[in-house]
């Protein structure tokens, strides 16, 4: 159960090209984000659809997959941990940061899929 405490799955749309880099030890960072829709009926009886934006972050090989498959509107599937971090920009404003930290990832677009199928 311990596993449960804090984990995270999406499955969305990709609002970017992952943005990767790499940090001082040599290990590739990639930041991303994601947008899963939410589709429901008011109480009006009309169909309604809201989308929500989520900020990703990848490191290590999993940073490598976007990089080398993901882009805009890539349909993937994400497991991970949700994360916070604040900074101070250099007006000396705090900035607070919720950020899902991918641990696994599985891309739904046909054309990443390897079993060959369109």
């Amino acid at each position: 159960m311990n596993a449960l405490r804090n984990s995270v799955r999406l499955i969305g749309h990709l609002g970017d090209t992952p943005k990767v880099r790499q940090l001082e030890s040599g290990r590739k960072v990639a930041n991303f984000s994601l947008a899963t829709n939410e589709t429901y009926v008011d109480g009006a009886g009309n169909r309604k659809s809201e989308t929500t934006w989520h900020r990703l972050v990848a490191y290590g090989n999993t940073a490598g997959v976007a990089e080398k498959y993901l882009q805009k509107g890539s349909e993937v599937a994400v497991e991970g941990k949700l994360t916070h971090r604040s900074y101070d920009d250099k007006n000396g404003e705090t900035h607070y940061i919720t950020e899902v930290v991918v641990n696994s990832m599985m891309m739904l677009d046909a054309r990443n899929r390897q079993n060959g199928e369109e």
